[in-house]
């Protein structure tokens, strides 16, 4: 009897490719090449899965070219790639990669709102073209971290994680706002008072955005919003792309309406706003705050158990560990 097909759209680690050759027949990409969408079409024919990443588009169009699909496995927590009620019409299950990268991208989004307010790369990129020449009082002067006030939009595991690493080891006070407030339990845990968003805006030293990307979240953060936030306020951008106005943010960086901005994510990437590419007071990272070995290699094993027990096979068979759409399996 044959294996059934799958399509592994982006490299990833070959062992990760091995494992799932003991199930399927695989089509993998080695070469990392991004395809446009008549190859990935192409590419999806006669495939019943598919292993992607942030990067892959599944639409209506490319479903139904590919009737025969059964299941898309997102290496990522974030699944805005995917037309998810589209899938669901068409009995395609969509699955993603939580919990496993919480910490290590809440680390990356602490990292980068210290160096935005700290200037970091600003400093870093004054040395390294040989401008500095003495010390001065002011010379790169930025904003405290230990005892401002942070906040955050979106206060999911990785906005709870962010906040744990504010209040509890910078001595930060934590402000948050949420579709939903979280339980006193867990507030009490990340020491997080929840406020409106207004509220929020104004009074953050340091705005940190871990919202998932919607039709709702578009520009969550556009010129009236940047309009709120104090001058000397920061703010870092670890969600995606899209949930902020990357034109307005640069706008607002160039005038200095507000300090700041650390960013990892871009509306349309990998192309970045030029504007963003003009101001010296961002740092710009290319979409890594989940990049260390341990971490993705833990991302590419869990889409992996995805796609095997969707499609029926292994130790979870038809139990696949995080459906987005769970109603597909139960259709």
């Amino acid at each position: 009897m044959s294996k059934p097909s799958v399509l592994v759209c982006r490299a990833v680690f070959p062992e990760v490719v091995e494992r799932l050759k003991t199930w399927f027949e695989v089509e993998s990409n080695p070469g990392d090449r991004a395809f446009t969408k008549p190859e990935l079409i192409e590419r999806l024919k006669g495939k019943v899965g598919a292993f992607t990443t942030g990067s892959v588009t599944i639409d209506a169009e490319v479903l139904d070219a590919n009737p025969q699909l059964k299941v898309v496995s997102n290496m990522a927590v974030g699944y805005n790639n995917f037309d998810v009620p589209a899938c669901t019409a068409r009995g395609v299950l969509c699955t993603n990669t939580p919990d496993v990268l919480t910490e290590t991208t809440a680390d990356f989004g602490f990292a980068l709102m210290m160096a935005a307010a700290r200037r970091i790369a600003e400093s870093e990129h004054y040395l390294r073209r040989g401008e500095w020449s003495k010390w001065s009082y002011d010379m790169f002067v930025g904003s405290d971290i230990h005892g401002a006030t942070m906040g955050i939009l979106g206060m999911g595991r990785i906005g709870q994680a962010i906040a744990r690493r504010g209040a509890l080891g910078f001595g930060m006070k934590v402000i948050y706002h949420n579709r939903s407030r979280l339980a006193a339990d867990v507030e009490a845990q990340c020491k997080a008072s929840y406020v409106d968003k207004a509220t929020l805006l104004r009074e953050s030293d340091h705005l940190v955005i871990v919202v998932p990307y919607s039709k709702e979240s578009h520009h969550a953060i556009g010129a009236a919003e940047l309009a709120l936030m104090k001058p000397t306020a920061s703010l870092t951008n670890v969600a995606r792309g899209g949930v902020v106005d990357d034109a307005a943010l640069a706008q607002a960086l160039e005038s200095r309406q507000i300090a700041a901005a650390a960013l990892d994510v871009f509306e349309g990437e990998p192309k970045v706003h030029p504007g963003l590419l003009r101001v010296p007071n961002v740092v710009l990272t290319p979409h890594i705050a989940s990049a260390t070995v341990a971490t993705r290699r833990a991302m590419a094993d869990l889409a992996a158990d995805n796609l095997i027990a969707a499609l029926g096979f292994g130790p979870n068979a038809g139990n696949p560990p995080s459906p987005i759409n769970p109603e597909v399996l139960r259709a």
